[in-house]
């Protein structure tokens, strides 16, 4: 029924209908103080209204798929008695995450239906439901499907000029129904229905759904209650606002969020202009929940890119833990704490033996630059080797060791105590045999030592991403790490895993990454571990991880002190992450979301020519488009579109790489099978817009 009414309502918008509409409308307005109020005795006192935001950026929700009918009607009731109200009413045109069943969802990417068209009276059961002026019974019916109407009815009426329009009351009380025919004269301020009870009306707390309607398109009491977002103008004109007969002071109303063009707007005269945005249209997310991001349209988006919300978008336990040590006391590393100590050990336990110091901070940027204050003041050399296409941090040295950021626009290149390395790709890179290619790789890092070293100079440390993700979600060939760790070390340098993008079992088999390069010969381990992003789940924390050896030979009498970093919220923030990785298990998910992904993945290649390489671990995912599998031309702007199309779809990917070719694949750790699923089938409709499918 909605489909259909959406597409009368395309064909008579600008036509004639639309007068009436209008019409009624300013006769409503003209009326307005003359019309009984719909429920109870009397009409409330504006004070006895609590106008209650129920909509996608309200307080008083929680996850999408915890609103329970009892856990609603608890809220309602609680604010109710918090305000000292009689009723609470429902916005008009509010965006909601409530309607969460397939009644209102779109199985082919669409926006799905989150606007509320009429107004809501929340009520005990049994209360009774009034016209609001002189009217007709036009239809009723018992429209049973859950979170329907329920029993709904509906009043046909005439304005003084004969034009038509109808008012419905949906969720009412079976009994409602008994006595009622079509033709039934209702006087203004008559009693002909009562609000039912949830066994009755679809499922919903005891409330009266009122709504106005110019035009019902012939659906009758199967008219939507509820539309999308992008048709507002259009219901709008259809389903005044109901508040033109109940009556409602504006000062009732909580005010409105910024529209997003407004937005947008100020974000470019307050900020600055290189703060990039995600999307040719930006996303303006308000909520999030598990792997899913939504809108201000209460729209649902697929979240296959965001690896910081590791354990999941406001992840209850989480959110718990921070309000409850925030209440209590937030304080520095100057004081003695338990609740940093236990954060410490619970992160050592998770290192190879020998990694068991822990410093505190607010960002991988200044854990990177920590480490490498680490490695300098341990070996006394100031030359790092970083790889191609790296990526550390925003801060000035870390600027100067990453090749990302200075070896591109408004770049000034490397200094001269910066050495840049190949990275190991056996994809695009010098070498391919995945069998030889690591101590290949590895020969070049030994040459960079030996050029340093005729220089009469010292190198301190070689700094890598486990598994580079700016670089394009590369995972390094078998015995490359273990080849360079032996070189580095032979030299007198220090050891960095940069673990910021690939820690806490995102890989699925391997908790860091750094652990994908274990053999059974061999294990992998380096002197200093940085972690961030994931590991606060949001909340800005960041640790390095080390020897006692290399921390004590950073203690050379300059104090190190982070006013933030290892506070006691942020540290309890840590640790409750940490558990939960554990106790959920999500390096098992990922592991197994991953496989089903990558399997998939590498059957999209069958059909689609443009996809050069398929690569990664768990939920660490790289696609490379390629336009000529033998020349590997990058395909930036298929890429790009690719991204931008997916995010059309409610589905979140992004691009990245040197040459902005690959799509990654990195969403919070609750991603599901039925998501991956989701993300092929929108990945293999898009990728065939792009060209035709292989034969």
């Amino acid at each position: 029924p909605f489909e259909f009414a959406e597409t009368l309502i395309k064909q008579r918008i600008g036509m004639e209908t639309s007068r009436p509409a209008q019409r009624v409308h300013d006769w409503l307005v003209n009326q307005s103080g003359n019309f009984v109020f719909p429920t109870g005795d009397q009409r409330p006192l504006g004070r006895e209204m609590l106008v209650m935001d129920l909509g996608v950026e309200s307080p008083h929700m929680i996850g999408p798929d915890s609103i329970t009918e009892p856990v609603l009607s608890r809220i309602i009731c609680d604010e109710m008695k918090a305000e000292s109200a009689k009723v609470v009413i429902g916005r008009y045109l509010e965006p909601r995450l409530i309607y969460d069943s397939e009644l209102f969802d779109s199985k082919d990417y669409r926006e799905s239906r989150t606007i509320h068209l009429g107004m809501d009276v929340f009520d005990i059961a049994g209360t009774s439901v009034k016209a609001p002026m002189d009217g007709e019974v036009y239809l009723f019916h018992d429209n049973t499907s859950p979170l329907d109407y329920g029993p709904v009815i509906i009043l046909k009426h005439k304005t003084d000029d004969g034009d038509e329009f109808f008012s419905l009351y949906g969720h009412l009380a079976r009994t409602s129904l008994e006595s009622l025919e079509v033709g039934q004269p209702i006087k203004a301020g008559e009693t002909f229905a009562t609000l039912g009870g949830p066994h009755e009306n679809g499922g919903w707390p005891p409330h009266l759904h009122f709504q106005l309607i110019v035009d019902l398109f012939g659906m009758g009491t199967d008219f939507p209650g509820v539309g999308r977002a992008s048709r507002v103008s259009t219901w709008r004109q259809f389903c005044p606002d109901p508040n033109l007969m109940l009556g409602i002071p504006a000062d009732r109303f909580p005010k409105q969020p910024l529209l997003k063009s407004t937005t947008l707007k100020v974000r470019k005269s307050r900020m600055g202009g290189n703060l990039s945005i995600g999307y040719q249209e930006p996303l303006k997310p308000v909520r999030g929940w598990k792997q899913y991001l939504y809108d201000e349209n209460g729209q649902k988006f697929i979240d296959a890119y965001n690896n910081v919300p590791h354990v999941g978008h406001c992840h209850p336990r989480v959110v718990k833990a921070l309000h409850s040590q925030a209440k209590r006391l937030n304080t520095n590393t100057r004081y003695l704490s338990d609740t940093v100590i236990q954060y410490a050990e619970a992160l050592a336990n998770t290192m190879p033996d020998g990694l068991d110091v822990c410093y505190f901070l607010n960002s991988a940027s200044e854990a990177n630059e920590l480490a490498l204050r680490l490695a300098r003041a341990k070996t006394g050399g100031k030359d790092l080797i970083v790889l191609e296409g790296a990526y550390h941090g925003h801060s000035t040295t870390l600027i100067d060791i990453s090749p990302y950021k200075h070896d591109g626009p408004g770049g000034n290149g490397a200094p001269d105590w910066v050495h840049t390395a190949p990275v190991a790709d056996v994809y695009r890179g010098s070498y391919r045999d995945a069998k030889t290619a690591g101590s290949k790789y590895a020969e070049s890092v030994g040459e960079i030592i030996d050029r340093v070293n005729l220089n009469g100079r010292q190198v301190c440390g070689f700094i890598a991403e486990s598994c580079p993700s700016v670089g394009g979600q590369i995972l390094f060939p078998e015995g490359y790490l273990a080849d360079v760790y032996r070189r580095i070390r032979a030299a007198g340098g220090v050891c960095i895993a940069d673990e910021v993008q690939t820690g806490y079992g995102r890989l699925g088999e391997w908790f860091y990454g750094f652990q994908q390069q274990n053999t059974a010969e061999e294990t992998v381990v380096p002197d200093i571990v940085v972690l961030g992003k994931p590991i606060g789940n949001g909340h800005p924390i960041a640790a390095l991880v080390t020897t006692r050896e290399i921390a004590d030979s950073f203690a050379n009498g300059m104090e190190f002190f982070s006013t933030f970093g290892g506070n006691t919220v942020s540290a309890v923030v840590g640790k409750t992450v940490l558990d939960i990785v554990h106790e959920e298990r999500l390096a098992d998910h990922a592991k197994s979301v991953g496989e089903f992904l990558l399997s998939n993945f590498r059957e999209l290649i069958k059909r689609h020519k443009i996809i050069g390489d398929v690569r990664g671990s768990g939920l660490f995912l790289g696609i490379e488009l390629v336009r000529d599998h033998e020349t590997l031309e990058p395909a930036d702007r298929e890429a790009s579109y690719v991204a931008n199309r997916m995010r059309e779809r409610r589905i979140l990917i992004g691009t990245d790489g040197p040459l902005n070719n690959v799509l990654k694949v990195r969403p919070p750790m609750p991603f599901s099978i039925e998501n991956a699923k989701s993300l092929i089938e929108a990945l293999d409709q898009t990728l065939s817009e792009i060209c035709p499918r292989s034969q």
